[in-house]
Order: C-alpha cells, then structure tokens, then sequence
C-alpha cells in the first residue's frame, strides 16, 4: 500500500507540474512565437524532471533488490544450516535409542539364559 502511495505521489507531482508549466506559459501575456518556445522548453523540462525521477526509481529498485538477495541468500544460509544442525541431532538420538535397545535386547537375553528353564516354569505356576 505503501508503494502505490508514493508511485501515486510521483505520478500526481509530475502531472501537476506540466499542467502548472502549461497554465502559467497560456496565461503569460506573450506573443505566439515566445508562447510555443517557453511551452516546448517547458515540456523539455518536464520530460528531463521525469527521467531523473526514473532513473533515480530505478536505482532504488536495483538497491532493494540486491537487498533481498542478500537477505534471501542469508536465511537460506541459515535455514541449511539449522537443517543439517537437526539432521545430526536426529541421528545421534537414533544411535543412542537403537544402542539402548541392543543393550536392553542382550541383559533380557542375558537373565533368560541365567534363569534355569524349571525354576522359570515353577515361578508361572
């Protein structure tokens, strides 16, 4: 909204000179040949105003945009490394669950193979 507010602004500057220019060159008491001569050089500095507010819209659009780039490369930057940063973490954690298991896997095998197998039955009983 922003934006529009002042491309709106530009627009109504630059009309609002040319139609004062041109007013003000109508109104002056001249002659004709005077009259089209301060008419054309006004329009002339219309037309250089209006390329100088171009150019200088065109400046800052390349500046934002090198802007964003930047910005953009950055959070990719650190969105890529908090992803690998995750990765590892995951795999660690995967590591240490599945190690546990194993670990847990061989004690009950262990305790099975301790207990004698009449003992294990009377104890159901």
């Amino acid at each position: 909204m922003a934006d529009n507010n002042g491309r709106d602004f530009v627009v109504g500057a630059v009309i609002g000179a040319a139609v004062g220019a041109g007013l003000a060159l109508l109104f002056a008491p001249k002659s004709g040949k005077e009259l089209r001569g301060d008419i054309n050089e006004g329009a002339q500095q219309v037309r250089e105003r209006a390329t100088e507010w171009k150019d200088v819209a065109q400046a800052k659009g390349l500046e934002w945009k090198d802007i964003a780039q930047a910005k953009g490369q950055e959070w990719k930057e650190i969105a890529t490394e908090k992803g690998s940063e995750l990765k590892q973490k995951t795999q660690e954690i995967t590591s240490n669950v599945q190690n546990k298991i194993q670990d847990l896997r061989k004690t009950e095998k262990s305790a099975a193979e301790d207990t004698p197998k009449g003992d294990a039955v009377e104890q159901n009983q």
